[in-house]
């Protein structure tokens, strides 16, 4: 028995739906928690928000460990950028549970948050979401840990942005 053109050109066209439906189902799963980044608008500048969230951090005990100018070191190259500062803390009684669950989570540790200012002139102050780091790196047996961290973060990320 042998196919038509046509037929062949409707399978070869359902094949296609199928690979592009599965295409976009991963696509959707890949933008899951898995890739979860908290965003929260600001009611101050930039720089005074990591201000405010350094000021909430070591009031708590939580280590400093680099804050880093963006915006300063684009403009050491001719270009110039929005307000945008990254500061670097950790707590050690919070993540050496899980480094020693998975120490490849060192590559996310210490944690991070960017207070960034878009075209518009509005800050904005960005974090990993600890479900996410549980997630990447398939820690399942820290859920306090992981608990405490997204509790800790959200208080001290509203304090720093006024929310």
């Amino acid at each position: 028995m042998s196919l038509s053109t046509n037929h062949l050109l409707i399978i070869g066209l359902a094949i296609f739906v199928a690979l592009a439906g599965l295409l976009a189902m991963r696509t959707a799963l890949a933008g899951s928690d898995a890739n979860m980044v908290v965003t929260k608008s600001s009611n101050y500048a930039a720089g005074e928000t990591l201000d405010r969230l350094t000021k909430a951090l070591e009031s708590k005990g939580i280590t400093i460990f680099a804050r880093v100018d963006h915006a300063a070191g684009a403009k050491k190259v001719g270009t110039d950028m929005p307000a945008t500062e990254l500061l670097i803390f950790g707590n050690p009684q919070l993540g050496t549970p899980l480094m020693t669950a998975n120490r490849a989570i060192g590559l996310d540790l210490p944690m991070k948050a960017l207070a960034w200012t878009d075209e518009g002139g509005k800050t904005f102050l960005s974090y990993t979401a600890p479900e996410t780091l549980k997630a990447r790196w398939k820690i399942k047996d820290r859920d306090e840990v992981f608990a405490k961290m997204t509790g800790a973060l959200d208080k001290m990320t509203n304090a720093a942005t006024g929310n």
